[in-house]
Formats: C-alpha cells, sequence, structure tokens
C-alpha cells in the first residue's frame, strides 16, 4: 500500500473547499488582529482608546470610598473634614467628580468610533450631521495637553509634596492611594495618541 504525505497549497492550485476564483480567507483570530480597520482606524488606536477609559476607573473607585466613609488614611484635620462632611456634601461632589473624569475619559472613544465622525441621531437638533474634525480635535489635543502636564506635574515633584502632608495617608495607604491615581498619567498621553489618529484619519480624507 502506498501513501502519499499532504502536500501545501500552491499559489494559482485551486484548494479544496474553496470556490474556484477565491482565495482561502484567514482565521477569525488573524483576522481580528488585522493592523488597520476598514475605516482606517489603527489598532493601536482603537487600543489605546480603550486604556484611556480604565485609566480614571481605580482613582473614582478611591474616591468613592473616601465619599461613603470609608477609611482610607487621613489623620488630624483633614480626617475630621472628611468625616464631617461624608457620607454628605462631600459624597455629592467626590461622586461627581468620579463621574466627570469617567466621562470625559469615554468620550475619548469618539475618536475610534463613527459617532464621533456622525453626530448620533437620537441627539435632538444636530443628529445625522457630519462632525467637523477640527471641533473634535482641537478640544482633545488641549485636553490632551493640560492632562499630560498635570500628570507630569504630579510624577515628577507634585505628589510626593502631597504625600509629604503629615495628614496624608501613610504606609500602606498612601501605597493604595497612589496605584489608584497612578494610571492617569497616562491618561493625557492616550489621548493624544488617540487625537493624532483620529486627525490624520479625517483631516486625511479631505486631501
Amino acid at each position: 500500500m502506498s501513501t502519499t504525505a499532504p502536500t501545501a497549497p500552491v499559489a494559482g492550485v485551486a484548494v479544496v473547499g474553496v470556490a474556484p476564483g477565491t482565495t482561502a480567507t484567514t482565521t477569525p483570530r488573524a483576522a481580528r488582529k488585522r493592523a488597520v480597520r476598514p475605516d482606517g482606524t489603527p489598532r493601536w488606536a482603537e487600543l489605546a482608546a480603550r486604556a484611556t477609559v480604565w485609566t480614571t476607573v481605580p482613582s473614582g473607585l478611591w474616591r468613592l470610598a473616601l465619599g461613603v466613609g470609608i477609611p482610607v488614611g487621613f489623620s488630624g484635620e483633614l480626617a475630621a473634614v472628611f468625616e464631617h462632611n461624608t457620607p454628605g456634601w462631600g459624597t455629592a461632589y467626590l461622586v461627581t467628580l468620579s463621574g466627570l473624569a469617567e466621562f470625559l475619559a469615554f468620550l475619548t472613544l469618539g475618536l475610534v468610533r463613527p459617532w464621533g465622525e456622525v453626530v448620533p441621531s437620537w441627539i435632538p437638533l444636530i443628529g445625522g450631521r457630519a462632525v467637523r474634525p477640527l471641533a473634535a480635535i482641537v478640544p482633545a489635543a488641549i485636553g490632551s495637553a493640560v492632562l499630560t502636564y498635570i500628570g507630569t506635574s504630579a510624577l515628577f515633584g507634585g505628589w510626593a509634596d502631597q504625600l509629604s502632608d503629615p495628614e496624608a495617608p501613610q504606609g500602606l495607604a498612601a501605597v493604595v492611594m497612589t496605584l489608584c491615581y497612578l494610571p492617569m498619567v497616562a491618561w493625557g498621553p492616550l489621548v493624544a495618541a488617540v487625537t493624532f489618529a483620529y486627525a490624520r484619519r479625517t483631516l486625511g480624507r479631505r486631501r
């Protein structure tokens, strides 16, 4: 009995199960790993936009814990102030601040989603209209610059000055607080990268 070793498909030769005139397609996993989406959005920009949303989550959760009265390490007069106002108006302030930060981070997704180029139809008056690229690029660029400045300033001295206050969290509490706020350092640079990809894609279509 003779056996024949399987051979790999050769260019120009039809592959069994594939219609003539077509080529074998890639696997779903390989398709997901394509570097550029059909609309021209680079995969790295998509991943950067998603990461941006998560940069504000740890610090938001930390503030929510503070807002509901969970001790996070403050002492002395600072601790007394937080104990007096949380739960209370301090809770409302911290919840609002956390929600606002998450909302602004979420807007970054618009730079890699269709609603960043065409206003969703459910929005009154302007729904369905095309978004002018500069209307998104300019605010995003300014925001990324401000966030990068704040993050850099905190990273190189500002955060250490805050923790040097005797009434600030110390020891393990300081480590937890630092780890919660550290991802926000990446917020500005990530927005800048996604904004660059958006500008390159949308402005390039007008040339």
